[in-house]
């Protein structure tokens, strides 16, 4: 039973209209209108009756689910959902509450809201039953502002065509020729930063957050357009600013993204908030960008046609695939840009923040990096096999896949069941939304042990061996939820990772590092990210590679 037009109208008006000809002495309340007014008011009271009360706690088939802490009369366990860092108050909820993979909390008024805590009950959702489970309307709603109609937001069959697609663009041969881009573009990055440090570089203070984003930016144009956006040879960049606005990490643009949970985008859209026409202006100024993006690649694929070449970057691979309107060109433009340099720019920051806090381990993963490449010029020869060797270096990849399994960029995402099904072995109704939290199971101690939520790369490195392995020690791949799994999987992956690897080796080698303030309590922050509030403020001493 729901709140709709037949409940609150049709039914109240056939109701009246009964009572009133038919009923006149059972019912002696006056005219029409009056009978009208109490059957709305008698079905409304009904439907929440059942709504609220009836249904969650004596009639919903997952209400004997056992149940998280903190459960408040109509708010539910909404305040989960509010505090930061996301997925910190369900990683409690999973310490806490014993369970068999799912645990119940209630969103406003009491709907039901599960958690998944197994690697049983994830692989359900994400991959056995994969599109019994979409992402929920509101969240589409949300991320469609500032993504567009791209893969992200698709579902069912055209999901599947477009990511199929979409695919050759990230298999793993071709992320392989990439690394040499993604080397020079790292060393570009360090440049870029000791300029930004001065004249006397000897130990100066800089905020990395926005070098990230540049260098990041700069490769997803290349891979994904095809062209040298160019942004960390100009710090005015237009679309750098506009996505620093978008993504930084403010309490209002918390609460704006909580109101599209309370509200429908389209109330949100006429309240008299500042941030609506910000949003509008930011979103707007990207998608013309993307649209200038889309005419020069296809006007620059009719020159290589004539010359007997064929990029293969994203944009290229859509175009020449014939499937996709501009406007859908556009959309997964959009998804790409900030998907593809969002998640590595937010990995290399947090991978600064840990090494700046963990001396030692920074340490010992320069020793590596110079003993390896006892000399960064020679990575960038055409001969030189980049992907090899840095695929090879057992502890830097245990940095990043440390760094990854931490602080994973989107640490909350949810679910919504869109027909009956079940999940490990329990029976979900149509409509029942489940979260999926990287950052809860990334850290649990059942999955990872007791040193779970401790920064350990040794953890993915084989100890017999020596060599670097994928699971991290844990039993299981969905202990490892950072990309996700399954059909919906970030397509992404194996170039981020890739990415990450020469960023981080090559900030590593030229840098030391170390917090601005050692005594600042970074604060967590973000919407759909996880980004610093205040930013990474580090001091940054450049030191000679090798020495």
């Amino acid at each position: 039973m729901d709140f709709n037009l037949n409940t609150c109208v049709f039914l109240p008006t056939l109701e009246a209209a009964v009572s009133f000809y038919l009923l006149p002495n059972v019912f002696p309340v006056g005219n029409l209108a009056s009978y009208w007014v109490v059957f709305v008011l008698v079905n409304t009271f009904a439907v929440v009756l059942y709504k609220v009360i009836l249904y969650p706690f004596f009639l919903s088939p997952v209400r004997n689910l056992p149940q998280a802490k903190g459960f408040i009369p109509l708010l539910g366990h909404g305040r989960m959902l509010m505090r930061r860092p996301a997925g910190d108050t369900q990683l409690q909820a999973i310490k806490d509450t014993p369970n068999h993979g799912l645990i119940l909390t209630r969103g406003f008024f009491h709907t039901d809201r599960l958690i998944l805590t197994t690697p049983a009950a994830l692989a359900d959702v994400l991959v056995h039953k994969s599109y019994d489970f979409e992402k929920p309307r509101f969240a589409r709603g949300f991320l469609r502002k500032f993504l567009g109609d791209g893969l992200l937001m698709t579902e069912g069959e055209e999901h599947k065509h477009h990511r199929k697609l979409i695919a050759p663009a990230f298999h793993f041969r071709h992320i392989k020729e990439l690394y040499p881009v993604f080397w020079s573009k790292s060393i570009e990055f360090c440049n870029a930063v000791k300029a930004g440090l001065g004249e006397q570089p000897s130990s100066a203070v800089l905020e990395i957050g926005h070098y990230t984003t540049q260098v990041t930016l700069d490769i997803i144009g290349l891979a994904g357009l095809g062209r040298d956006i160019g942004s960390l040879r100009n710090h005015e960049d237009e679309l750098i600013k506009n996505y620093e606005e978008i993504l930084e990490p403010t309490t209002e643009k918390v609460a704006y993204f909580i109101s599209h949970l309370v509200l429908s985008p389209t109330v949100v859209a006429m309240l008299p908030w500042k941030l609506n026409e910000r949003v509008r202006v930011t979103t707007g100024n990207i998608k013309r960008i993307c649209k200038e993006f889309v005419a020069e690649r296809k006007m620059n694929m009719k020159q290589e046609s004539q010359a007997s070449t064929e990029s293969r970057d994203i944009l290229s691979i859509m175009i020449r695939s014939n499937d996709f309107s501009d406007e859908n060109l556009v959309d997964q433009l959009l998804t790409f840009l900030a998907a593809g340099h969002e998640t590595t720019s937010s990995a290399l920051t947090w991978a600064s923040y840990l090494l700046s806090c963990h001396p030692k381990i920074q340490t010992r993963l320069r020793e590596e990096i110079h003993h390896r490449i006892p000399d960064p010029k020679a990575l960038s020869e055409p001969a030189f096999d980049v992907a090899s060797l840095l695929e090879s270096m057992s502890y830097l990849n245990g940095v990043c896949n440390e760094t990854l399994r931490l602080y994973p960029t989107i640490p909350v995402s949810a679910r919504v069941a869109i027909r009956d099904s079940t999940v490990a072995g329990q029976y979900i109704p149509k409509g029942t939304m489940l979260f999926v939290i990287p950052w809860a199971i990334n850290r649990n101690p059942a999955l990872w042990g007791p040193n779970a939520e401790e920064f350990v790369p040794e953890r993915w490195i084989d100890k017999e061996t020596g060599r670097a392995t994928m699971s991290g020690g844990a039993d299981s791949n969905y202990a490892f939820l950072t990309f996700l799994h399954g059909p919906r999987s970030c397509i992404g992956e194996r170039f981020a990772r890739a990415e990450m690897r020469a960023l981080v080796a090559a900030f590593v080698g030229t840098f030391e590092m170390e917090m601005a303030d050692p005594g600042e309590k970074v604060v967590i922050g973000g919407t759909i990210t996880s980004k610093p509030v205040n930013g990474m403020k580090l001091r940054l001493k450049p030191v000679e590679w090798g020495s």
